[in-house]
């Protein structure tokens, strides 16, 4: 029953269809020719980077609670960040179909792919896991779970889903704060995504 959180979850954000904010924070540096002084130099732009001091522990409790943490973002962001090239995806998609039934026709035939091919995974994810990956899409989507599944499911739905959520100590509301609560968090992500960790 733990496990079914996790692949329910992912199951239903797949499937989501919202208009979106922002784009991927890692974009492909494209070099772009720039003119100075009658000369072409080769320009790029280069992605942020950050720099964090040395972590320091009070004890080996805190020790393995940050080790925890990296292990679980490790194996949660990945899937955060597929939900949002979904979400893209299927948000650009969904907008050429002609009609509604077309539209429906699609994402049923998208939930059941998904399902079969993410499910035995989700599966292995513990409950801490689907709580931070609930708080990683807020993250990567900049809107809560809570909003994306009742703009793609309806009021009701997203209620039951966060009601389901509710039951396992979690919830679909639960928001990204990089400044607060979720800083310790926020620089494992930055330092994954930059490959240091």
């Amino acid at each position: 029953m733990k496990h079914l959180f996790p692949a329910a979850f992912l199951f239903i954000f797949c499937l989501i269809s919202a208009n979106l904010e922002g784009q991927d924070k890692f974009r492909p540096t494209i070099p772009k020719m720039t003119e100075f002084q009658g000369d072409s130099i080769r320009t790029f732009a280069l992605n942020d980077i950050f720099v964090y001091p040395p972590q320091a522990f009070t004890d080996q409790k805190e020790a393995q609670k940050y080790l925890k943490l990296i292990r679980d973002v490790k194996k949660t962001l990945p899937y955060a960040k597929l939900i949002y090239g979904t979400l893209i995806e299927t948000y650009e998609f969904i907008e050429t179909l002609p009609t509604e039934q077309a539209r429906e026709a699609h994402l049923k035939r998208m939930e059941n792919d998904l399902f079969d091919e993410y499910k035995p995974v989700l599966k292995k994810m513990t409950l801490s896991q689907g709580k931070l990956l609930i708080k990683l899409i807020d993250r990567e989507c900049n809107q809560t779970s809570y909003d994306l599944l009742k703009a793609f499911l309806g009021p009701v739905r997203a209620g039951f889903w966060n009601l389901f959520a509710g039951m396992f100590g979690a919830s679909l509301k639960s928001t990204w704060e990089p400044e607060g609560k979720d800083a310790a968090t926020e620089r494992v992500v930055e330092l994954v995504e930059m490959g240091l960790l």
